[in-house]
């Protein structure tokens, strides 16, 4: 069965590129996505991306991951403080998360530096900018082929 991952992006993520370049870097969101994707067909991997600034949203697609896709890449912006809707999702799915940032959240403001995610993920990636996706698509890839 070949690997299928989800990614999964947060508020405010769609405005990457204009945003606060000095935090989140010049490249957009269309530009990492297809950077992954490039990573994902070389690997073979099937790759699903998807984006919102609901809350809501990223809970549903975390609860219809399962059966679909054996892990998810989640950037979950602001939310990562705040959610225990997303995180209770995490959880409740039984499948590998990887939590993903672009800047290092423990470098930022001291409210960043609470994840309410990192409990229930099965590792996180911080500060290394768009790079960060694609170590979690390896790490995630190399997890399900020790399965196997």
């Amino acid at each position: 069965m070949p690997c299928s991952l989800l990614i999964l992006n947060g508020p405010n993520l769609n405005l990457l590129g204009t945003r606060e370049r000095d935090i989140y870097g010049q490249e957009t969101l269309e530009e990492i996505i297809s950077r992954c994707s490039a990573y994902a067909d070389k690997a073979g991997i099937t790759l699903e991306a998807r984006q919102s600034n609901h809350e809501g949203d990223l809970v549903e697609w975390i609860q219809q991951a399962r059966g679909v896709h054996q892990g998810i890449v989640l950037n979950a912006g602001a939310y990562t403080h705040t959610s225990v809707a997303i995180r209770d999702a995490i959880a409740a799915v039984d499948m590998p998360v990887i939590e993903v940032h672009l800047s290092n959240i423990y470098r930022r403001e001291e409210f960043r530096h609470v994840s309410l995610i990192s409990p229930v993920a099965e590792g996180g990636i911080y500060g290394l900018g768009a790079q960060g996706y694609l170590l979690a698509i390896e790490a995630l890839a190399a997890r399900f082929a020790l399965k196997n």
